[in-house]
């Protein structure tokens, strides 16, 4: 689909920018479908495993595959944070059913209430599994943007997981947050304060990041992949600037939106940046020279190939996405 797109790119100047708008929000929409240790043993809740992380610190570790009935949607890293008086989940997994068993998980480990849901970013492996934790003294938290963005592929969302998890994503609904975020806020859970921060276009337009000063513990949400190669829904230049201002966070240990449960901090951009960091580079050399998207597939950032999982299945979007924002720089 996406050379007969390239192909088409490269007649006149109108047509060009129409069908490359199409092409870009075809991959984006794709994109979407498919240290100390606590005391704690791992838990395990049917198929969810719950890895302890640092002190109060759980971690499920989403596989490096496509949303299907056999991990439920879950394909993105889940973290649950245990205060003294509440409990945090940051992210929920992919569908309700995933939800309910991560509820089931949590309750193995602490007797407190969920107090917020915690959604770094729109992306439905990240979100749809909230309707298990709904209730009236349940906070959804946001990115300010993130209601709009969830509100525009809602629908999209929904169909291709029922059509990729199956018959167990019944049920499952968008929830969007309850408290939106700007800036910053602080959520105290009781001799725990995390720190919640709204951040510029990156991996998408509504990441947000999670820091808790106790352990020097952040969550990145799906500002920092490892293994997996990273996704851009955003803005490739953004999220260069974002990667900036996260070295400046205080952390000795990083819970990215994919990969190992807890991995060095900062040391795990290293990869990711220069992965993002040759794809800028090498789009810029193609545009330069007049040439077109379908070439660029064929050769940016080529040295990386063998270097990330899936980078055959999300390179080519991330090709797009960037040519189309570096083209008018």
């Amino acid at each position: 689909m996406l050379h007969g797109m390239a192909r088409a790119l490269t007649g006149s100047p109108g047509s060009r920018m129409a069908l490359r708008v199409q092409a870009l929000t075809a991959w984006l929409w794709l994109a979407a479908v498919g240290a100390v240790l606590g005391p704690s043993p791992t838990v395990a809740a049917d198929a969810i495993q719950l890895k302890p992380v640092a002190q109060g610190i759980y971690v499920y570790t989403g596989p490096h595959t496509d949303a299907s009935g056999s991990n439920l949607g879950a394909v993105g890293n889940i973290a649950i944070v245990v205060g003294e008086q509440s409990v945090a989940l940051i992210d929920s997994g992919g569908s309700l059913e995933f939800g309910l068993q991560l509820r089931a998980a949590l309750e193995e480990i602490t007797d407190l209430p969920v107090s917020h849901v915690i959604n770094t970013h729109m992306h439905p492996d990240h979100l749809l599994g909230n309707g298990a934790f709904a209730g009236p003294t349940v906070e959804f938290v946001g990115h300010r943007r993130l209601g709009a963005a969830l509100a525009a592929r809602a629908e999209f969302y929904l169909e291709a997981g029922a059509r990729n998890v199956g018959p167990k994503f019944a049920g499952t609904k968008a929830i969007g947050p309850t408290r939106e975020v700007a800036d910053s806020i602080h959520i105290n859970l009781g001799g725990r304060i995390l720190r919640v921060t709204a951040h510029a276009t990156a991996h998408t337009d509504n990441d947000l990041t999670v820091y808790d000063r106790r352990t020097r513990t952040l969550f990145a949400g799906d500002l920092v992949f490892v293994e997996r190669l990273p996704v851009v829904d955003g803005s490739l230049k953004g999220w260069l600037a974002v990667m900036d201002e996260l070295r400046a966070v205080p952390a000795v240990r990083v819970v990215p939106g994919h990969g190992p449960a807890s991995v060095r901090w900062p040391s795990a951009l290293h990869a990711q940046e220069r992965y993002l960091q040759a794809v800028l580079r090498d789009v810029r050399i193609e545009i330069a020279a007049g040439g077109t998207i379908e070439n660029a597939i064929g050769w940016v950032a080529s040295e990386e190939r063998t270097k990330w999982v899936r980078f055959a299945e999300d390179h080519p979007r991330n090709v797009t996405a960037s040519f189309t924002e570096l083209e008018w720089e």
